[in-house]
């Protein structure tokens, strides 16, 4: 699995839920920019819209070498390729307990497919986040701490 982009904003704004894996309708000149790492989820989000998820906001900047009349919006719309029951699921839950869904990576799987690791999140509240910040400086000093105790043997 090769990662290509994270969403590192949601990770510290939302509690994940559930993770789900979407396939994802791309053009041409997308993919090659993908490959080049060229993709940016920081204010992503995922809509359902007809029966169909949709991750708008997703920036995927096109290369130099794209054709200048054949430049796709690189903010623009794509479908997200889900199962119909998944789809189902995800509606429900957004809809009836106020839920949200965000892109949290995305990924060039084994195949070669460019895959968009989704969530089904819940906002954190403002001490929250500052739990969490002091969590990880604590881990952080947990680790250097280990890391200068093992120097000293």
């Amino acid at each position: 699995m090769n990662i290509i982009a994270k969403n590192k904003k949601a990770f510290f704004d939302y509690e994940i839920l559930e993770n789900y894996e979407a396939g994802l309708e791309l053009l041409g000149s997308e993919v090659k920019a993908l490959r080049k790492s060229r993709v940016n989820l920081k204010d992503s989000f995922i809509k359902i819209i007809k029966n169909e998820a949709f991750v708008f906001n997703m920036h995927i900047s096109c290369l130099e070498t794209t054709y200048m009349y054949y430049r796709p919006n690189e903010t623009r719309e794509r479908r997200l390729l889900l199962h119909r029951k998944q789809i189902d699921k995800l509606l429900g839950m957004v809809s009836e307990q106020g839920l949200s869904i965000v892109p949290l990576k995305i990924y060039f799987n084994s195949r070669n497919f460019a895959k968009l690791e989704i969530a089904l999140v819940r906002g954190k509240k403002l001490y929250d986040k500052r739990e969490s910040l002091k969590q990880k400086i604590l881990n952080r000093e947990a680790q250097a701490s280990l890391k200068n105790y093992a120097k000293g043997l």
